[in-house]
């Protein structure tokens, strides 16, 4: 079916017109449409609507030149790329809650307020090229850039989409697969050395990921001693568990007798609501060795929980709950580190870069990488290597010793085999 419309409105109303204007009668005014029913992806019939032509007979011929083709396609051509993605979102299963919710806000944030309006088999490269241009000029709410890293997560979730329509049929090509963006930079960590703690206190400069010293940590640990939370910030300290994971720790999870504690899931917080799910990856479903100073601050701190919850107390409780007895949201214990940090007034840094040092002082302790890398829940060897072995300064300087005095021991036994020969000659 062709027919014609406008967009003039209606004083009355303030509604377009559409097929009722008295002026589309006038060959010069509004345009021609077609509509036609088609199998949609879901099976059930579905109308789509394409418009824009200068005449009738152009309209009909759009028509016509849409019926041979496979009824995906057809389907396809009348999806836009924001209701292709909304419907990508509602039929994708399989997915983590935190991944479902990082893709709805790309698509929300970024994907359907660039590309949402153009029809999803007339999406381009340039298309693609021109939203990340738009987003690279952008400033987050602290008023910087937003990172590469951002970037190519943002590329990643629209390549998912799309890969999912080249599959279902609707497009030949991916546009997003061939869109050049700036390589992300990993920040390394960054011990807070005498020299960047004068520099921040100047100028408030500091290091995107930093890490205390021995030193640092232990004035932190002694600073909090009196917060309830104490033997929490101490075992993210020494043993380098992710928030999630901390939260979502019960008292089932450990075996104090054995110094041990079970990493069975994380908690998270999706935006309506607080969930457990599984960690991170299979790597972070792991068991972790307690030293006895950790084990007998949990026992206190149970003691103190049955004796503070009564009866609301249960082997699968949270060990480190609310004043309730509920769940802790993971976001309330990065807010709680920040004010208690600043408090101390030591350098700032991140409640996850207590895992970067947990890491640097379980190396600098000379534990071998690959209980590091378990005891941190990686699946491979690389990102702990790579990312997590910032050295603090007592290693470099034993580093520098240990290989000075190989030296020097070396040009000592060479000196006296010089010496040797004229002796004896003599």
């Amino acid at each position: 079916m062709v027919y014609k419309r406008c967009g003039c409105i209606d004083e009355a109303t303030g509604r377009q017109l559409g097929r009722r204007c008295d002026r589309l009668a006038d060959q010069e005014h509004g345009s021609w449409y077609f509509a036609a029913q088609v199998d949609g992806l879901s099976g059930r019939r579905e109308r789509i609507r394409r418009g824009g032509y200068a005449t009738a007979n152009e309209a009909r011929q759009a028509w016509r030149d849409m019926i041979p083709i496979s009824a995906e396609q057809a389907a396809g051509n009348g999806y836009t790329v924001a209701r292709w993605l909304n419907h990508w979102l509602e039929t994708h299963q399989g997915l983590r809650p935190n991944t479902r919710k990082c893709y709805a806000d790309h698509v929300r944030l970024h994907l359907i307020p660039h590309l949402g309006r153009i029809d999803l088999g007339k999406l381009t490269s340039r298309d693609v090229a021109r939203m990340f241009s738009a987003l690279a000029q952008r400033r987050t709410r602290y008023g910087v850039p937003i990172a590469a890293s951002t970037l190519h997560r943002i590329r990643a979730t629209l390549r998912a989409a799309l890969n999912t329509a080249i599959r279902e049929g609707l497009l030949q090509a991916n546009p997003a697969r061939l869109v050049r963006l700036p390589s992300p930079r990993r920040p390394y960590p960054v011990v807070w050395t005498d020299r960047r703690i004068a520099a921040w206190q100047c100028s408030g400069e500091r290091p995107a990921v930093a890490v205390w010293t021995t030193q640092h940590l232990a004035e932190f640990l002694d600073f909090v001693r009196s917060d309830r939370l104490y033997p929490m910030w101490w075992l993210i300290a020494l043993r380098g568990l992710r928030r999630g994971e901390a939260a979502a720790l019960r008292w089932v999870d450990l075996d104090l007798d054995r110094h041990e504690l079970t990493v069975t899931q994380q908690l998270m917080h999706t935006g309506q609501s607080l969930i457990t799910c599984p960690p991170k990856s299979d790597a972070s479903h792991r068991t972790i060795a307690l030293d006895t100073e950790t084990s007998r601050l949990l026992r206190r701190h149970e003691r103190k929980e049955r004796q503070r919850l009564g009866s609301r107390w249960s082997e699968t409780s949270p060990v480190f709950a609310a004043p309730d007895g509920n769940w802790l949201r993971p976001d309330h214990l990065t807010t709680r580190f920040h004010a208690l940090v600043r408090a101390s007034g030591l350098p700032p840094i991140r409640l996850h870069d207590l895992r970067h040092g947990a890491a640097t002082l379980a190396l600098a302790a000379g534990t071998n990488l690959k209980v590091v890398q378990h005891t941190l829940g990686h699946s491979s060897i690389v990102v702990t290597a790579d990312t997590y072995t910032s050295v603090l300064p007592e290693t470099y300087h034993h580093a520098a010793t240990a290989t000075a005095q190989l030296v020097i021991a070396q040009a000592r036994r060479t000196a006296r085999k010089a010496r040797t020969p004229a002796a004896c000659s003599s």
